[in-house]
């Protein structure tokens, strides 16, 4: 199977000589770590430059991500030493097993399913977001956590560890679109806006008029800053992962008449569909307008009032993606993440959280083709595990989560050698009240067991 770094490299070069320029030259030492895809591409170039020529750049960086705006407070990337940008990939493999043998059990390198392999096999657990935390809480022996993601991941096990333990983001420029999407700024001034509307609606006859229900219940997705959990915290809310997202709605209605749900509008819809809850009843909240742009008889109907937030991956799936797969793979099963827009959603065979996606590739009948909506170092991680199956990724111009790939080995061998060294680099810390009031939430979220 072609790898992932071969196929993009492919493509940024398809892509170059087609706009009329010569591909620029890989120096012979290093491979390319960049990404792939197939037939016209709409992701950026850049793809195939490593992470530290862009880092600098505005935005979240080239790929799925590049038309999202990065908040001004977002943390930036130092320079990295020529030491590591020109160092050869055997370099930085013997240096990165170096020294992890000298930090030992001190130091777990934990790697989320998104990143590319070159981390991969370095990483102590390998998960989703929340299995990553939980690993860090679960592991009190240890001094650090060298945490490949994104920064709310880095958080979230920041709040979860001990207070001793020390969480390490190697990039810092690994931010997440999504999370960034909602601010804690925007999210109290919708709350201070729908206080104020409920309680105009309460003297009518409509929803928040109903006694021993709060009006609304805030609920985050895990993809958001610790600042939205803290808030969700104390105003009796929850976050929800994509697992339990429905066991976490409906802990949300037997406390409240309605939902405010952020920052995924994707996640939102699809769970809320599924629980019989009509688009009508579902509102977008637009931060940038008054009442999110809407008026408040369309949020006293409300039952789950979305935020106009979305993964910049998922959003790329398309129904017209699955009903090619259908016709090219006769009996191909489509599985899909549910941060994909609804129609995708409706139109796939089976939709859930990585983790479903991983268990549904794990049970499959050998011989058995599947489609498959999520990021594409996980489809291909699945085909590598499974070469009995066909697996391939329903969209054909493969754009990574271009923040989660700005982990490369070279900051992750200045992160180790740093640690040996005595120093904690790129140290992610949350306050102290911030990470009450968040833990706060995650308790919540861990005690609604699906």
């Amino acid at each position: 199977m072609t790898s992932v770094a071969e196929l993009i490299r492919r493509t940024a070069e398809a892509e170059m000589m087609s706009a009329g320029r010569t591909a620029p030259r890989v120096p012979g030492h290093r491979r390319p770590i960049v990404l792939q895809s197939t037939g016209a591409s709409s992701c950026d170039s850049k793809l195939a430059d490593d992470p530290w020529a862009v880092d600098r750049d505005p935005g979240y960086g080239p790929g799925a991500s590049a038309a999202d705006g990065v908040p001004s407070s977002a943390p930036r990337q130092g320079p990295l030493s020529e030491r590591y940008t020109g160092a050869s990939d055997e370099q930085l493999d013997r240096w990165i097993l170096a020294a992890k043998e000298t930090l030992g059990d001190r130091v777990q390198i934990l790697g989320h399913f998104y990143q590319r392999d070159e981390i991969v096999k370095y990483a102590d657990f390998v998960g989703d977001s929340f299995m990553l935390a939980q690993a860090a809480k679960q592991h009190p022996e240890a001094e650090t956590f060298v945490f490949c993601g994104v920064h709310f991941m880095a958080e979230t096990a920041d709040i979860l560890s001990g207070t001793e333990q020390a969480v390490v983001l190697p990039n810092l420029a690994a931010g997440c679109s999504m999370a960034d999407m909602a601010t804690i700024d925007q999210v109290e001034q919708c709350w201070r806006e729908l206080v104020v509307a409920f309680a105009v609606g309460a003297e009518g006859a409509g929803p928040g008029s109903a006694e021993g229900l709060q009006p609304v219940i805030p609920v985050t997705y895990m993809n958001s800053s610790a600042a939205i959990k803290a808030f969700c915290g104390r105003n009796g809310g929850i976050v929800c992962t994509s697992s339990n997202a429905r066991t976490v709605l409906e802990w949300a209605f037997a406390r409240g008449q309605r939902v405010v749900f952020f920052p995924d509008q994707h996640l939102g819809r699809n769970t809320a569909k599924e629980m019989g809850i009509s688009e009508e009843q579902m509102p977008l909240w637009r931060p940038h307008l008054p009442l999110g742009g809407n008026t408040i008889e369309q949020l006293s109907d409300a039952r789950v009032i979305l935020w106009n937030g979305f993964c910049s991956v998922h959003k790329r799936f398309t129904v017209a993606q699955i009903e090619r797969a259908r016709a090219e793979h006769p009996g191909v099963r489509v599985i899909v993440h549910p941060e994909c827009p609804a129609a995708v959603v409706e139109a796939a065979d089976g939709a859930g959280s990585t983790e479903y996606i991983r268990q549904q590739v794990e049970a499959a009948e050998p011989g058995q083709v599947l489609a498959i909506g999520t990021e594409i170092n996980l489809v291909n991680r699945l085909q590598q595990q499974r070469p009995d199956l066909t697996i391939f990724c329903l969209d054909p111009v493969v754009c990574p989560c271009s923040t989660m790939y700005r982990i490369h080995p070279a900051y992750l061998a200045w992160t180790l050698e740093s640690l040996v060294a005595g120093s904690v680099p790129n140290r992610i810390t949350v306050d102290g009240a911030v990470a009450a009031e968040s833990r706060v939430a995650l308790e919540r979220m861990l005690a609604a067991k699906p």
